[in-house]
């Protein structure tokens, strides 16, 4: 049985568009414990792109870990988790292209994305507003 990692992510840009980051937590499901946090300076764009920024960049830090695992991905975007389950158009073309990078990076990968109230996605906002203070990346 592959291992279960959960990826909480999340974007934020201060104005839209405006100053702009992405925060993502990588957690062992098994144990609850935090195996990595990845935060991304966006500079200026959208919260759309922060926010498939930070689905993106949490993919690729949790295949990195475990290149077999099963991912779990928690966003507090409906837009984002909608749209990469299938359910809703994406009509604007740099989203599609977010999109399209995010699929590939999930190629192979079994893969269930969760809605969850922003209240619950406190880790991966505050990575994402860390960035954003930095103006920096980081990661562990």
């Amino acid at each position: 049985m592959a291992r279960l990692l959960i990826v909480e992510a999340d974007g934020g840009s201060r104005g839209n568009p405006g100053t702009a980051g992405s925060g993502s937590v990588v957690i062992d499901a098994a144990t609850g414990e935090i195996l990595a946090e990845v935060g991304r300076y966006l500079g200026v764009t959208t919260n759309n792109v922060a926010e498939y920024t930070a689905l993106i960049e949490g993919v690729k830090k949790a295949l990195a870990i475990d290149p077999d695992a099963e991912l779990h991905i928690r966003m507090d975007s409906k837009l984002v988790v909608e749209q990469m389950s299938g359910r809703w158009k994406i009509k604007h073309p740099d989203m599609a292209d977010l999109a399209a990078q995010a699929r590939e990076a999930l190629t192979g990968t079994p893969v269930k994305f969760e809605w969850i109230p922003r209240l619950q996605n406190s880790r991966a906002d505050a990575a994402a507003n860390r960035a954003m203070d930095l103006r920096a990346d980081f990661g562990r």
